[in-house]
């Protein structure tokens, strides 16, 4: 199968590759909203930014149409559901999109707006599926 979300895989390299993308990340989400932050009261962050990194990759993947995945996401969409050990409420995708998008014009030197609009793609189909979980 082509990876249709190549140049989303190369950004994402590119942010990494800037060494504080995962916690800039958690930061700015931590300040989007004041529903957000009582979520991660006793998170251990470093445990949670080795999540999040391997979690973008597998919603690329997901994205891209690939079933090495599917157990993977079905067990992540039960964690965030409303029986999960961490429910996430639909409507706070949105911030965790939007700070995503932030954190990438922030450590991507190559961010376009086009670029942009592909990450936003790549990481709607795993959002909606989390979504329809919950």
């Amino acid at each position: 199968m082509a990876d249709q979300f190549k140049d989303i895989h190369q950004s994402y390299g590119r942010c990494l590759r800037s060494r504080d993308f995962l916690e800039r990340f958690y930061t700015l989400l931590l300040d989007s909203s004041e529903e957000i932050r009582p979520i991660f009261a006793n998170t251990d962050f470093g445990r949670q930014r080795r999540a999040l990194r391997r979690g973008i990759t597998t919603a690329l993947l997901f994205a891209s149409g690939s079933d090495i995945v599917t157990r993977e996401v079905e067990r992540m969409a039960e964690v965030h559901s409303r029986r999960g050990r961490a429910p996430v409420r639909p409507p706070l995708y949105e911030y965790w999109l939007n700070t995503l998008l932030q954190t990438v014009r922030e450590r991507d030197p190559e961010i376009t707006p086009e670029l942009e609009q592909r990450w936003r793609q790549a990481m709607r189909p795993i959002i909606k599926h989390f979504q329809r979980a919950y």
